[in-house]
């Protein structure tokens, strides 16, 4: 059982059953986010709260809490984008094998400290 990070983008696709993310792409393994994705999910798709489904959703990953720490890291890089550096290191933290993602930049960095990054478990 490998510890799968969802980026933003994937989450949201995944939450909105987009047709390039694979709904059972976690199955038999551990999903984590950001706390940053779920107010970027409510966000983009401007959700009201409260909302079962959202909540019901979020409740099938483990959410990585945004802390000082990750933010101050985060400023540091390794992207020239905050909310990228935010993702990335909140999957270091929860020490997760894989990173999956459809950011083109972030997917040419190929890892993340001991991290994978994929667009797919397959790669």
């Amino acid at each position: 059982m490998a510890r799968v990070f969802l980026d933003a983008n994937y989450f949201i696709g995944l939450a909105n059953r987009t047709p390039e993310i694979e709904v059972d792409i976690l199955d038999g393994h551990k999903g984590y986010v950001s706390a940053l994705s779920c107010h970027i999910l409510c966000y983009v798709n401007k959700v009201k709260l409260p909302d079962k489904n959202i909540q019901a959703f979020a409740e099938d990953f483990l959410i990585v809490n945004l802390t000082e720490s990750t933010v101050q890291k985060a400023f540091g890089g390794p992207t020239t984008d905050m909310e990228d550096n935010i993702q990335l290191h909140s999957a270091a933290e929860a020490e997760c094998d894989y990173f999956l993602t459809n950011d083109k930049k972030i997917l040419a960095m190929r890892f993340f400290g001991k991290t994978r990054i994929a667009a797919t478990l397959s790669q």
